[in-house]
């Protein structure tokens, strides 16, 4: 059984950095895409960037573009969401999640129902 854990979140000024980490523990799929959603309080969840561990192709919902960079170290199975300028409308439950095959916007707007492992998700809170 995969497990992940998150780690990173807190509460920031607007402008600020964050960066959040993904370390995945147990046996996982030969190619699978890693990726973080966020869900804000009376909002949908949304699928916000995923990166593929056969070749590093990446997505980033359009909101964050520019702003958010994604990685994967694959010898430390731990993923990398780096969060620059961050905005109030940030502010949501990150969560990490596994996928068995590879970073689509397919699955990011597939959501939890997509994915194959979940992770128990890390706070971002951005003050203006």
């Amino acid at each position: 059984e995969v497990q992940l854990v998150e780690s990173g979140g807190g509460l920031v000024q607007a402008g600020g950095s964050l960066r959040l980490s993904c370390a995945t523990s147990g046996p996982t799929f030969e190619d699978y895409g890693i990726g973080w959603f966020r869900q804000a309080p009376g909002k949908a969840l949304e699928g916000v960037s995923c990166i593929s561990s056969s070749d590093g192709d990446t997505y980033y919902t359009p909101s964050v573009e520019g702003r958010f960079s994604i990685s994967l170290d694959k010898s430390k199975n731990t993923a990398y969401l780096q969060m620059n300028n961050l905005k109030p409308e940030d502010t949501a439950v990150y969560s990490c999640a596994v996928h068995d095959g590879y970073c689509s916007i397919f699955w990011m707007v597939g959501g939890r129902f997509a994915s194959d492992y979940w992770g128990q998700g890390t706070q971002v809170t951005v003050s203006s």
